[in-house]
Formats: structure tokens, sequence, C-alpha cells
């Protein structure tokens, strides 16, 4: 059985290469035939080339290490205020009844629409950045939070309660653990949105970062650097999103071990 599982999925990673290989090869016939002007499209030859020109003699590096760090702190926050909030919301019956309607009215709202709010605010900094960012990538944690918590098995609270556990043992002993899959899934979730609004807020704040090198591309008719920084960003969602990942199944690995 281990072994059939194990091959589907050499097959699947074969299969999902093929795909991409197939798409980079299209790319690269579109643009030898010039089917689309090379100032607008060029091929994945001269993106490649301007990738590594950017890494060897330009500032890619640090256009890279600023939206990590952008990326970093914001999702960090979200992710620190969600799990706070949600785990009071979620244990607590009243919060729920109370906090709920000002929550399904701030949910909606999007981020789009912070934005002019937080530059009002404070301005085109670095703490606009790490506000909108922050408050655009909570709301994965925080509601993945209150569903693990509202989601816990009923009679491991009342194991609790005859075990006369306080409230905050109870929720560190048998919610957080409980809810953790739904949290960490929240996390993995928000860590893309935190992305996201990152390249945003460098693009709007102008802010030294990956989204800033992609405007000034565009603004140049530097196709190929432009690409070279799209190209960038997606390696850069597709590795963390692979790491968070890998932390998930370690950090769940306890579960996995009692079944």
């Amino acid at each position: 059985m281990n072994r059939n599982a194990s091959l589907w999925l050499w097959l699947w990673r074969a299969a999902s290469f093929a795909v991409a290989a197939s798409f980079i090869a299209l790319w690269q016939l579109i643009a030898n035939l010039k089917l689309v002007s090379p100032v607008f499209l060029p091929g994945p030859d001269r993106a490649w080339a301007s990738l590594v020109r950017g890494f060897s003699n330009g500032d890619l590096g640090s256009k890279l290490a600023g939206t990590l760090e952008h990326m970093a702190y914001g999702w960090l926050a979200a992710s620190i205020a969600g799990i706070a909030i949600g785990a009071i919301i979620g244990s607590s019956r009243i919060m729920r009844t109370y906090v709920a309607p000002s929550l399904e009215f701030l949910r909606p709202l999007p981020v789009s629409a912070i934005i002019p709010v937080a530059i009002a605010m404070l301005g085109l900094t670095q703490a606009m950045a790490l506000f909108v960012i922050a408050f655009g990538a909570i709301w994965p944690i925080m509601l993945a939070t209150i569903h693990g918590f509202v989601a816990v098995e009923p009679r491991l609270y009342e194991v609790a309660r005859s075990l006369q556990m306080s409230r905050l043992a109870v929720i560190f002993k048998i919610a957080l653990p409980s809810a953790s899959p739904d949290i960490l899934a929240g996390m993995r979730l928000s860590l893309t949105v935190a992305l996201i609004l990152s390249v945003v807020c460098e693009i709007l704040a102008g802010l030294d970062g990956l989204g800033h090198w992609v405007l000034l591309s565009a603004r140049a008719f530097r196709s190929a650097d432009l690409f070279a920084g799209v190209i960038l960003l997606g390696v850069t969602g597709y590795v963390t999103s692979v790491a968070m990942s890998m932390a998930e199944h370690r950090l769940l690995a306890w579960q996995a071990a009692q079944r």
C-alpha cells in the first residue's frame, strides 16, 4: 500500500513537472515567433538572464529581502493577534454573541478600502504597510482559530470542569492543541495574503521590495526585469507555502501518532 502511494506521488510530481516544462516551452515558442512584441513579452531565457543579473550585479537580493521582511512582520503580527482574539472569542459564548456581528461587519471590507485610511493615518511609511498587511492577513487566522475552538469535543470541556482546571489551563492544554490543525491551516493561507499585500504596499508607498522593482520595471518598459520580479514572487510564494506545510506536518505529528 505504501509502495503504491509512493509510486502515485512520484507520478503526480512528474506530471506537474511536465506541465510546467510544457508551459515554459510554449512561452519560449511564442517569444521566438514574436507573436507578441518582445517589448511586452520576453522569452523565459531573457527573464532568467535578468534574474541572474539582478542577483549578481543588481539589487534584486535586497528587494527580495525587503518583501520578505514586510511579509514576515505583517504575518507574525496577524498570527499573534488572530490567535489571541480568536481564542478569546472561540472560548466564550458571550463573546461570540456580542462580538461576532462586529467581526462580520469588518471581515467583508476589502483591504483596498482600508489602504487610503491607513495612508491618511500613518502616511506612506513602514507602519502603514505593517498595518495593512496585518489587517488583511488576520482574518484567515482568526476565523480558523474561532472555528477550531468551537469544534473542540464537548466531552473534553466536561473533563476539564470535573478536574477543576482553570480557564487558561483549558485553553492551553485542551482547546489550543485540539484547534491547532485549523489554526495552522489559517496561518498557511494568511501567509499568501501577507505576500500579496506586501507587494501592493510596496507599489503604492514606494517601499523597498519586489513590488517597487516590478513597478519601476513596468514604467521603464524593462519587460525582462518585470517578468524576473514576477517569477521571483511566484517562487517566494511557493517556497513559503511548502515550508509552512512542512512545519504543519511536523507540528501535527503527534495527532498522526495517536491514530
